[in-house]
């Protein structure tokens, strides 16, 4: 990469103003909750938009969160013990 296609970047701290979760709840009574972060921002100090205006690099993470109507869920039951085999070692209690 040459120095001219080098966008220079100041890192810029930010503060949650708001909730960073929102919720929404499904016709069939399913919840869905999106969790919203700022990994990194930062503004261009060699760089502006075509307008004149500052640049800005912004990244962000999410999680989301399904929780069914039941609010129920399944997991692989672990073999422990088998009367016939030796115990399972790749479960641990």
């Amino acid at each position: 990469m040459t120095e001219e296609n080098k966008i220079e970047m100041k890192m810029l701290e930010s503060k949650l103003l708001t909730n960073n979760i929102v919720k929404f709840q499904l016709e069939d009574g399913t919840t869905v909750s999106i969790k919203v972060e700022i990994a990194r921002a930062g503004i261009a100090i060699n760089f502006k938009n075509p307008d004149g205006s500052p640049h800005y690099e912004i990244q962000f993470a999410n999680a989301i969160q399904v929780i069914p109507k039941d609010k129920k869920f399944y997991i692989p039951r672990p073999t422990i013990f088998d009367k016939d085999k030796k115990q399972d070692k790749s479960y641990v209690q």
